[in-house]
Order: structure tokens, then C-alpha cells, then sequence
């Protein structure tokens, strides 16, 4: 079978790999470099905590199962970490709501008090801890652009193509709406078996160039990295003001969704931020930590976060161009190891996986 996948992403090169380990021919097109969208600028941070429905969840579970089994396999890697992660909210209903429910999904967590801080991370503020929080030991966080490129290497070692600044790749369909490829600006036409698209926020357009409506709530992100500092935590935090993770060099990787409507387009596509709302966030991570000297910038990134308007992923076949599959996800970090199998077992085997029942684009009856 001959299949190409569209987009260079985490979730893109993931269901790339796995289709090749089951034999499949396959070329990656990418519109520019690996991990230059979403990837790119991730928090990624791998859990399931909070309030997700039960399929949903267990999707969430499997994804940090494979995390672990890739992590037990590659002991030494300093870009992927399961030192747990640490959340608190100004509303205390909510804490308790949170841990209620994972409590009784059986999900590792543990109530704390500020006083108690210190025990889980002695270099985290107790005075910045209005009310309680919740410990989740169990997760994680994971740098996307050194997983990709670890997943690459598997990729191109089993004979899979790569093919970067193929500018807009979308897919080639003959006179009866059914895929027989794709074609991109850069490269023309490739005829293959089967079509991946897994452009992240440019998906929803990309299929309504071809009739069909996938409902589209992406918003706009920034994540800002710092200087290499000292005395950072090893868990992954989610505050009110600001999310912090660790990042390969001891440097940490900062962002929020307070500032989203204040992150500008230009008409070139190139995005920017206003300093103050990159202060803030810096402010907020000093406020927060015990560190002997400031956190400084060392850069940013923006753009669109995929997100599909319900907030649950889009996967699998669509009903109205046969042969082409689409996977459009908010939570690329954690589900990407197991959409990559899943989805890639269902495009060799033709089959429909029963953990992705839920999620299926025809859910918004689409055209």
C-alpha cells in the first residue's frame, strides 16, 4: 500500500512511522520544515486530569501508556519526563471538583495544601498558592521537536520519504470524488492508495476546498522559552496565570490562553506578541519560583492552535472523499504516539478501531 500523510507535525510523523513499521509505502509532505506549526510550540504536557469524558480519557490513558514504553526504551533522553505535574486554580470548587473525579477514575492524585509545597517541589513560592491544588505524579511533558526528530530517524531508516517546502499539499481526487493522491505547489502530483491529512490548524480549510464543513475552534498560542536558569522545577506546573514545564538546557517553557486575543496576524502570515504580555508571563514564572536570578527570554513563538470546535480530536476516514483520513486534535502531545497507531491500523487494515468511535468526523455530518 502507498500512502502519503500530509503534515510535519507530531501527529503527521507519528501515523507516518507506524505506517511504515506495517509495511506501508509512505511519503511525509511537509508546506515547510518539520515541527514549523503547532509542534513546534507546544507545552506538551502529558495527561489526562481534569474532567474529560470517559472515552476521551481512556484515549488520554493509552497516549501516556506508549509515552512511558517509548521513555523505558530510551532511559537517557533529556527532551521526554514523567516527574508528575502540579495544578492549582484560584477557585477552590474547582480543585476539589478535579481531584473528585479523577479520584474515582482511580487517576494518581493528591491533594495539597500551600504549606505542603515543599514536599512535592521545594523551589515553588508557598505564598503564590492562594487556595489547594492537586499533585498528579504520574505525568509528564515531552519536547515535540526532539521527538520528532527521533521518530524521523526510525522513519527514514524503514525506507520512508520525506519531502520538506512542498509548499500546499492537499489531496488529488479523480473524476469520481475518490483520493488517488496528492498534490502539492513544489512537487505535483504523487498518485498513492491512501491520503493522511494532519495539517493541524490549516486542516478545516483545507477540506472545505473540497466540500467538506469540519467544524473549526483553533485559537491563537504563544509559547516564550528562557534563558538557561537555575533552581527549576522538575514537574510541570498549570497555574492560574501561567504553565511552566521544564525544556532540554535547564531552561523552561512558558504559556497560558489569557493573552490569545491580544496575539496579532500580519497579512504575510507572521505573527507577534506585544512585550508586556512576554514580561507578564516572565513576572509570573518569577513570582511563582524560588530562583537567586530572574528568568529571561530567549525567544517565542505564535501561531494557530489546532482545535476542533467541540474540543474532542477528529479521526479517522471521511465519509465524503473515500481513500482520505484526517486527524485534527488539540492534544497532539499526549495522543500522538496512539493516534499514530490507531489511525495508521485502520488506513492499512480498512477497519474502524472501537477506541475511536467517538471521535469520527461524521459526528458533525459533514459534506
Amino acid at each position: 500500500m502507498k500512502v502519503a500523510v500530509i503534515g510535519g507535525g507530531v501527529i503527521g510523523v507519528s501515523c507516518a512511522l507506524h505506517l511504515a513499521r506495517a509495511g506501508a509505502q509512505v511519503q511525509l509532505f511537509t508546506e515547510k520544515e518539520l515541527a514549523s506549526g503547532a509542534s513546534g510550540r507546544s507545552l506538551s504536557w502529558l495527561n489526562a486530569s481534569g474532567p474529560w469524558p470517559a472515552d476521551y480519557y481512556h484515549l488520554r490513558m493509552a497516549g501516556i501508556d506508549r509515552f512511558r514504553t517509548l521513555y523505558a526504551n530510551n532511559p537517557d533522553i533529556n527532551w521526554l519526563k514523567f516527574n508528575g505535574g502540579i495544578f492549582w486554580s484560584d477557585k477552590t470548587n474547582e480543585v476539589q471538583e478535579w481531584h473528585d473525579i479523577e479520584h474515582a477514575r482511580g487517576y494518581d492524585s493528591q491533594r495539597f495544601s500551600a504549606a505542603d509545597i515543599v514536599h512535592i517541589a521545594d523551589n515553588i513560592d508557598p505564598t503564590a498558592i492562594k487556595n489547594t491544588g492537586i499533585y498528579n505524579p504520574g505525568e509528564g511533558w515531552v519536547n515535540l521537536p526532539d521527538l520528532i526528530e527521533h521518530t524521523m530517524a526510525e522513519f527514514i531508516s524503514l525506507g520512508g520519504i520525506l519531502t520538506e517546502h512542498a509548499g500546499k499539499t492537499v489531496p488529488l481526487l479523480d473524476a469520481q470524488h475518490v483520493t488517488k493522491g496528492v498534490i502539492s505547489t513544489n512537487n505535483g502530483e504523487c498518485h498513492c492508495d491512501k491520503v493522511l491529512l494532519a495539517c493541524g490548524a490549516a486542516t478545516p480549510k483545507i477540506l472545505a476546498e473540497f466540500g467538506v464543513d469540519l467544524p473549526d475552534g483553533s485559537v491563537l498560542s504563544m509559547l516564550a522559552i528562557t534563558q538557561p536558569a537555575n533552581n527549576t522545577p522538575t514537574v510541570v506546573l498549570n497555574t492560574p496565570r501561567v504553565a511552566i514545564r521544564p525544556h532540554p538546557g535547564n531552561a523552561l517553557a512558558m504559556d497560558h490562553s489569557w493573552y490569545a486575543d491580544d496575539i496579532k496576524e500580519d497579512a504575510t502570515g507572521n505573527f507577534s506578541v506585544p512585550d508586556a504580555i512576554v514580561e507578564t508571563l516572565l513576572a509570573e514564572g518569577n513570582r511563582i519560583l524560588k530562583s537567586t536570578t530572574p528568568l529571561t527570554l530567549a525567544n517565542y513563538k505564535a501561531g494557530w492552535k489546532p482545535v476542533p470546535a467541540d474540543g474532542f480530536p477528529v479521526l479517522g476516514a471521511l465519509r465524503d472523499i473515500p481513500g482520505t483520513y484526517v486527524a485534527f486534535t488539540h492534544s497532539g502531545a499526549t495522543l500522538s504516539l496512539i493516534i499514530g497507531e490507531l489511525l495508521s491500523w485502520e488506513i492499512i487494515n480498512g477497519k474502524s478501531h472501537p477506541m475511536l468511535a467517538s471521535f469520527r468526523p461524521n459526528r458533525f455530518n459533514t459534506k
